[in-house]
């Protein structure tokens, strides 16, 4: 071990502050319970105390066909965005939406989260400590959203293996703990040709792509490009239009097939479900179709972002290019044999949603081209 990250580096790491931090997400986390009353069980309450999750409340739930599992991710970049703009009260959203969201897609609804934030260094200063607090604001409105419960969180001080922009730098992942019933699970077995497809909108950037969009604004706008406004993009700046926080769809989704709890009547028949990320609808939809080796034709997609057009554009990326680095419309979509159905669940529930395409025998991924370049009518992966 060097002498940088040996002995004489410990005195850098603020054991108090750190302390303080920890107390401070615990405090939220515990906002966080009522999403799901009597789910944890503590016995204490302190931030170092101890956890648990009886299973003993899952008896009635025809507990020998329930499966859980565990799924990890990360927001990536897109925290240089909040630290351009000094402003993390969002960034929780694009790391619940990443692993929840995930979670869903399985058929499997999401019960509880734990996350690991790693910081550079934790100077005690009303700058730091108003971010720390920036982020627990955001803790307990993300997982309201998600229905989940934070059961727990570490902070680390990492020292120059953490970078950023600014004075607060800092990466954020989490675990998710999520559970299923063996007759809901989703394993891309159910998805039959004709079935419907409907699309989620999603009106930001998500938690992907974000180097290329940094990269683009860097080049076209200069290194105070998050403050500037452009014309024709709208009234709120670049920095903030990136910034838009990820739709969580998880707590809309457990809504719609019924979750793990099979007393409940789901609202719709739900055959498969493609969460945009990385990759883009190429990938995502070629994950869900490939148990089935089915295709789909995406006739009436959602509509592309302008400022996701607009990066587009400016990085000189193809359209086929576009489609696999961003979601390019829909942050989920639907197959299901009842799009009627979802459609009104969605209306009633604010989420912005709409039948796009259709499932179809013939292997493929069909799409009508909603591109920057227009380079074709059609875009077919």
């Amino acid at each position: 071990m060097t002498e940088r990250y040996g002995r004489n580096r410990i005195q850098d790491v603020n054991i108090e502050l750190g302390d303080d931090a920890s107390k401070a997400l615990y405090e939220a986390s515990k906002l966080t319970h009522a999403n799901r009353p009597g789910l944890v069980r503590e016995a204490s309450e302190s931030f170092s105390g101890f956890r648990s999750i009886p299973l003993s409340q899952f008896a009635d739930k025809d507990f020998e066909n329930l499966e859980i599992n565990l799924g990890f991710d990360g927001v990536g970049t897109k925290v240089e965005v909040s630290e351009r703009l000094n402003d993390h009260s969002t960034v929780a959203h694009d790391l619940f939406a990443m692993v929840c969201d995930d979670a869903v897609v399985r058929g499997a609804e999401p019960l509880a989260i734990g996350t690991i934030l790693d910081v550079r260094q934790l100077d005690d200063t009303e700058h730091t400590r108003e971010s720390l607090m920036q982020l627990a604001y955001g803790y307990v409105a993300a997982a309201s959203l998600a229905k989940v419960v934070i059961v727990n969180g570490e902070i680390a001080e990492l020292g120059d293996r953490i970078g950023g922009y600014g004075e607060f730098n800092y990466n954020w992942g989490a675990a998710i703990l999520w559970m299923a019933h063996k007759d809901r699970a989703l394993t891309g077995h159910q998805i039959q040709p004709s079935d419907s497809l409907v699309g989620l909108a999603e009106h930001g950037f998500r938690s992907n792509g974000i180097t290329d969009v940094r990269r683009a604004m860097l080049e076209e706008h200069g290194d105070d490009w998050h403050n500037k406004v452009v014309k024709g993009l709208g009234d709120a700046s670049l920095g903030q239009q990136v910034q838009s926080p990820s739709i969580i769809y998880s707590g809309f989704m457990s809504d719609i097939t019924g979750g793990y709890d099979i007393t409940k009547e789901p609202i719709a028949k739900v055959t498969g479900v493609a969460h945009i990320t990385g990759g883009g609808q190429p990938s995502k939809l070629g994950r869900m179709l490939a148990p089935s080796g089915l295709g789909v034709e995406i006739a009436d997609p959602v509509a592309v972002p302008e400022i996701m057009l607009a990066m587009q554009d400016i990085r000189g990326f193809s359209d086929r290019a576009a489609y696999g680095k961003w979601h390019m419309g829909p942050g989920m979509v639907i197959a299901t044999p009842q799009p009627d159905k979802i459609l009104e669940a969605a209306e009633a529930r604010g989420v912005d949603a709409k039948e796009i395409g259709i499932v179809t025998q013939n292997s493929g991924i069909k799409i009508a081209n909603r591109g920057a370049a227009g380079d074709s009518k059609w875009l077919e992966f």
